[in-house]
């Protein structure tokens, strides 16, 4: 397996690799973290290293300091760093799953039926929303993912994260997790922590790959493709380009829901068995690639790197149920049928759908009914007997370039000035649905095209840095500083005609827009962006041969709401050469998104056990201030950390505490029930779309949290049973309690999904044995126990309405055997999840929506995975 905490590394101590140093991360703090081995050394001339040998001999660190690279075990807050080869060899192909067993405070679930989650799942370290961590690539800031999770299942309620999907894994040297806020260094976001993509640079040979595998189910196949180049960039430079493809089917975990069963046994024709498919989505055509480049001059270097990725996404939607869908099939709880009068000459009779006793009438009468309506009067139970089940997907393009230059000036100044630009655009799809406003003039294939949304940044940055002797310190005092400039912005892109549709049975009740997601209309769409700039400055100093103390500071103002300055010290005392305490202080905060400031959007979602049109509109909106909501502003964290480390020949051990408090954070308020008045009044206003919404939400600041938590890793090497055998440990214990609230905003039910949702416990065994061509991993994987209020009921208790699940907890197995030969041959079979592990059968299941599990296991519902992998190196 990869090293976690690794005592050894070779260290280059040329001016040049000091200049990379400096320039590599901006506005880092000694001590506070890690970035890449990659990062860390210079651009070589042209080699043949294996990648082996490189994460053997470098792994090293200088994420979270302006100073010279350290081993993790040397580092003065805690840092995980996972080789390439311990990330690509297990049978997770997304790199959010392959972060979730390797990470013991990384979560993320399956989100099968989630809007644009279903797209970008969100994913939390140590407990906090995807927003609330910073991605970087090569230690550069990576940019946002233009989906905001309006379905996060209360912690994730309202975030808009990176994308961390669009990596293809065999392009990584390295990847590295960095357990502490690093606001003070790098601006925004890094409340959390910080997770660094290090990208592979070769100048020759490269490999290719592919990879297969299936659920125990004999569903959700699996097949990917990897190749990798190195080329020589002239005599002193690399270009490795690596590209991946990968075409994944559906999953279904699924039972048939007991209206549906109803409607059957009722006779309704073309009812679906199962109605609803709870599972992963269909991804189609993932393609992913990677180019990173760097040339070596005698006085300055050259580096340009970037991606681009795009796939098509196929996901699940709640049923429309024949007998009671409000909007579509009966607005009176089903009791009788929805009938529209196309003329308006005349009257329309009414149909019942229930007798006397609530109990179906048989679709035999009620169809016959339905025949004998006269001609103007309209109904989908004529066109769409069984109801239906909305398809919703969408295609997602990513792309991300950043050059730079770095050099030296005069006696010892490194410098560093970059460029960067990323983009993430999405445009949805959703089928088998109706604008049921438009009565029987629907689209051809009952498909929409309901719009997208674009998140586009740019940045510059300069860094420059020296060493100053002084008679105060063992070691040159440090010196870091440097300037940044960034633009973001987020479009929202209109929908097709149909899909933002206000038809012409609007107003006898028909619900208006693409039924599941309504398409963004042109009155709604826009683009909105935000600048800002930033100045910081980082100091270390080496006082004793014992004692290393750095600062830093950061000033960063933005256009849209202001200023901030933010700090970080931070310390690391060696008790002996096998012993060190080491801890950290810092103050950090995350700016609204300009997505969050600024979108709207209707979809429909359970509020309790029933399904609702509800919109989500930013807090400028009128009708959103009509329910209190106010201009966002950032949110504000204190972060501490103390830990140890003892290091002593084969075995490394690492504990280290943590407590982070957020002030105002941000997030998607409850929903807020509209009147019929009120509807009226803000249709009469020029607010058409309130015309069929049952409620509506908003962003705000309204709630404040501690996260508190410990995290232990270990690892030993040994030559156990003929050959290199290493054993890790790594376990995170992890709380979060909402200390703060306005009643007015979230309620208990909510309070209660950020507090429990996630395991408090979570860890993993590793043994990994290589002999000769041979390797062996085994991986047993911990889970706390965790809740889940099913389909966001909004309440806690059964008696008020909730869907309670409270699960045990559970223990995973990963396995896999591989044979790598002299040839570059190599061949790996695996199970993830090897004894078919799932939640317990949701208690919910066939009453509610048809899930035959909870829905947000933390790892997952889908139950085993067999694969295979085969390539060859060369």
């Amino acid at each position: 397996m990869g090293k976690r905490e690794q005592p050894y590394a070779r260290v280059s101590r040329t001016p040049l690799a000091s200049a990379v140093r400096w320039a590599l991360i901006a506005a880092t703090l000694a001590g506070s973290g890690t970035a890449i081995a990659q990062t860390a050394e210079p651009a070589a001339p042209a080699t043949t290293q294996s990648t082996e040998d490189a994460t053997t001999l470098d792994t090293v660190s200088v994420l979270g300091s302006r100073g010279q690279p350290r081993t993790v075990s040397s580092s003065a807050v805690p840092i995980d760093i996972i080789s390439a080869e311990e990330f690509r060899n297990q049978g997770a192909t997304d790199a959010l799953d392959q972060l979730r067993v390797l990470v013991p405070s990384f979560n993320v679930s399956t989100i099968p039926i989630d809007d644009a989650a279903s797209l970008v799942r969100p994913a939390n370290l140590r407990g906090l929303p995807p927003d609330n961590t910073l991605v970087l690539v090569n230690g550069k800031r990576f940019h946002r993912s233009a989906v905001i999770t309006f379905l996060g299942h209360g912690l994730s309620d309202g975030s808009q994260g990176p994308d961390l999907s669009v990596f293809p894994s065999m392009a990584l040297e390295q990847v590295e997790v960095l357990r502490d806020g690093a606001a003070a260094q790098y601006g925004s976001d890094a409340i959390a922590g910080v997770v660094n993509f290090g990208l592979k640079k070769i100048s020759e040979g490269g490999a290719f790959e592919a990879f297969a595998g299936q659920y125990y189910e004999g569903d959700g196949f699996t097949t990917q493709y990897s190749a990798q180049i190195g080329l020589p960039l002239t005599a002193n430079g690399y270009a490795t380009f690596t590209a991946e493809w990968r075409n994944a089917d559906a999953t279904s975990r699924s039972v048939q829901r007991d209206d549906a069963a109803a409607a059957i046994a009722a006779g309704y024709p073309g009812v679906p068995v199962p109605a609803q498919i709870w599972g992963s989505p269909e991804v189609n055509d993932d393609l992913k690639f990677v180019a990173n480049l760097g040339i070596t001059g005698e006085s300055v270097d050259l580096y340009l790197f970037g991606n681009y990725a795009k796939r098509d996404v196929d996901g699940g939607f709640y049923f429309r149920d024949p007998t009671a869908r409000s909007g579509v099939y009966s607005n009176d709880g089903g009791e009788t049928l929805l009938i529209g009068n196309t003329t308006g000459v005349g009257t329309c009779p009414t149909i019942a759908l229930r007798d006397a006793n609530g109990n179906l009438i048989p679709y035999s009468t009620v169809s016959a009914a339905v025949s004998a309506l006269p001609s103007n009067c309209f109904t989908f139970l004529s066109t769409l007997p069984g109801g239906f089940t909305p398809r919703f997907g969408g295609s997602l393009e990513d792309l991300s370039v950043v050059g730079g230059i770095k050099g030296m000036w005069g006696n010892g100044w490194h410098w560093d000035a970059s460029v960067t630009y990323g983009r993430n655009d999405i445009d949805f799809t959703i089928y088998n649905t109706v604008n049921a406003s438009l009565g029987a003039a629907q689209p051809e294939g009952l498909r929409f095209s309901p719009g997208g949304n674009t998140q586009t940044e740019k940045g510059v940055n300069f860094d420059v840095g020296t060493d100053f002797e002084t008679s105060f310190t063992v070691q040159p005092l440090r010196l870091s500083a440097g300037a940044e400039w960034r633009e973001e912005s987020f479009e929202v892109k209109a929908g097709d005609g149909p899909s933002t549709a206000i038809g012409p049975l609007t107003q006898q009740g028909f619900a208006l827009g693409s039924n599941g997601f309504n398409g963004f209309s042109p009155r709604t769409a826009g683009e909105w962006d935000r600048k800002n700039w930033a100045v910081y400055l980082d100091l270390e100093a080496q006082f004793t041969e014992q004692l290393l103390l750095a600062a830093a500071v950061r000033h960063e103002d933005f256009d849209d709401f202001g200023s901030t300055t933010n700090g970080k010290l931070t310390a690391r005392f060696d008790v002996s050469d096998t012993f060190a305490l080491r801890g950290a202080y810092n103050t950090g905060f995350r700016a609204p998104t300009p997505g969050q400031a600024n979108i709207s959007q209707i979809s429909t979602a359970f509020n309790g056990s029933v399904l609702e049109d509800i919109a989500t509109l930013p807090p400028t909106n009128p009708i959103a201030i009509l329910k209190g909501a106010r201009a966002l502003t950032p949110e504000e964290s204190k972060n501490l950390s103390l830990g140890m480390v003892w290091s002593s020949g084969d075995w490394l051990v690492t504990v280290d505490g943590y407590r982070i408090e957020v002030e105002d954070r941000i997030a998607l308020s409850t929903s807020f029930a509209l009147t019929p008045a009120e509807r009226d009044a803000l249709v009469a206003s020029g607010n058409p779309e309130a015309a069929s919404l049952s409620s509506v939400t908003y962003f705000g600041n309204a709630f404040d949290t501690t996260t508190t938590g410990v995290d232990l890793v270990t690892s030993v090497e040994t030559a156990h049973f003929g050959g290199k055998t290493t054993y890790s440990l790594a376990v995170n214990w992890n709380k979060t309690e909402v200390d703060r609230y306005d009643a007015n905003f979230i309620n208990e039910a909510r309070v209660y999904k950020i507090e429990e949702s996630l395991p408090k416990t979570k860890g993993y065994f590793s043994v990994n044995h290589q002999r000769e061509v041979f390797h062996a991993n085994l991986r047993l994987g911990y889970y706390g126990s965790w809740y889940e209020d099913h389909l966001d009921s909004g309440a806690i208790t059964i008696e008020d309405g909730g869907l309670p699940i409270y699960e045990d907890s559970k223990l995973i197995v990963d396995a896999e055997v591989g044979w790598t030969f002299p040839s570059g041959l190599y061949v790996n079979v695996g199970a993830q999840n090897l004894f078919d592990e799932t939640p317990d059968d949701n208690p919910w299941g066939a009453s509610v929506a048809g899930a035959a599990y909870p829905v947000h296991s933390p790892y997952g519902f889908n139950g085993g995975f067999y694969y295979a992998r085969v390539g060859w190196k060369f």
